[in-house]
């Protein structure tokens, strides 16, 4: 039986469908064992690759998932056997072309597939009950999406309202971009670890979070970069007011909580698949000469403690004028941030899917990363931003 719906499709009993928080999939049809599908690129003004989906019903079968265009990784797809709430990923030697297969063991009720390593609600709600006795650690909410979500904001590290560093950490304003969500757990755990990095932060710092800046785009499933009219990292004008409401909400709530300034802001992206330029670890420059110079230096002392299988140098970095980056918008969240009181070290991280100079992104990798930043943010302030302590 062949089927063209978006987001399902049957076959006998097989059903592929992308119907739970961040599924993204159209499934044109079925012939047999091969399912032809692609991403679903709605509300979307360029083409993308992020697609998201489940099999049942698939027992002592094997499939193949014929995809029009190559939206697979180095790696393969991320699989998930436990309903995504962990992942592997397949490998690279079960693709061919634009095709993967797969072996469903008999008995086996569901198996989900993804371009990444999917991160929703659900994933962030088991990370704050893993950590829910931690005093240094506060969920609020930024605001309600569009839709009634709740966006998540969370304080971290000094919660006493007197920090001497006050910190901005961010992510998914492309909602695809679901590798960032980890590294931001790991930043966190660094942040409130039992450790001296921990002890500094709890001392010195409050660290406020924005894990899901597009927080309906997330759990719909939706592609989220390039958004029509224009996605959430675009939303910052100066001359116009911003269309979302998580944007709105952290440009009137920032300035109020940074008092007497911000110090440090940090926008953690992915980019786009399979380019060779986009398989390293990279900080992007902005057109700011002085900011950047401060970024660099913050990045050479990552670069000197960095923990962890994936690798960092700065001179994978890529400064304004360079490849891509030599068309900067000015209505960004970079933009507007460094021009915030304080005038606090801004900058954007892009971390791969998948690769990292030949080493996997997992969880776990991008979690080890993130708890680097953490150690790296403590340093770089300390050295270079020096300021009298308060005391708790």
């Amino acid at each position: 039986m062949a089927a063209s719906l978006p987001g399902a499709a049957w076959g006998s009993t097989l059903l592929v469908d992308a119907g739970f928080p961040g599924g993204n999939i159209v499934v044109d049809k079925i012939e047999g064992d091969a399912v032809f599908l692609r991403p679903d690129l709605r509300g979307t003004t360029t083409d993308w690759f992020y697609w998201y989906f489940r099999v049942r019903e698939a027992g002592g079968r094997t499939l193949t998932f014929r995809f029009p265009r190559d939206v697979i990784g180095v790696r393969g797809p991320g699989l998930s056997l436990d309903s995504g709430r962990t992942w592997q990923w397949l490998g690279a030697q079960s693709v061919v072309e634009n095709s993967v297969s797969y072996y469903f063991p008999i008995g086996s009720p569901e198996v989900r597939f993804s371009v990444g390593m999917p991160y929703v609600e659900e994933n962030l709600r088991e990370f704050l009950a893993r950590n829910a006795g931690n005093p240094h650690l506060r969920p609020d909410v930024l605001c309600k999406s569009e839709q009634g979500r709740n966006v998540e904001l969370l304080h971290a590290g000094r919660l006493d309202g007197k920090p001497t560093y006050r910190i901005l950490l961010t992510a998914r304003h492309h909602a695809c971009e679901m590798m960032a969500s980890y590294a931001i757990e790991g930043l966190i755990e660094g942040i409130t670890a039992n450790d001296g990095t921990g002890a500094w932060f709890k001392k010195y710092a409050e660290v406020l979070v924005v894990p899901f800046m597009d927080k309906d785009g997330v759990e719909a499933g939706d592609q989220g970069k390039n958004r029509a009219p224009h996605d959430h990292n675009r939303d910052y004008s100066t001359k116009d007011p911003s269309i979302y409401a998580s944007v709105r909400a952290l440009r009137e709530y920032l300035p109020r909580w940074a008092q007497p300034g911000l110090d440090f802001a940090l926008d953690i992206h992915d980019p786009v698949l399979r380019t060779g330029s986009n398989e390293q670890l990279a900080f992007i420059g902005s057109p700011f000469p002085e900011n950047w110079a401060r970024v660099e230096d913050f990045c050479s002392i990552l670069e000197s403690i960095q923990q962890g299988p994936l690798p960092y140098s700065v001179k994978n970095n890529m400064p304004y004028g360079q490849l891509w980056n030599v068309d900067y918008s000015y209505n960004d969240f970079d933009s507007w941030a460094v021009k915030l009181q304080g005038e606090p070290v801004t900058t954007t991280l892009e971390l791969p899917y998948s690769n990292v100079a030949g080493q996997p992104v997992t969880a776990e990798s991008a979690g080890v990363f993130g708890r680097s930043l953490a150690v790296a943010l403590s340093l770089y302030l300390q050295r270079d931003r020096p300021r009298t302590a308060n005391t708790p």
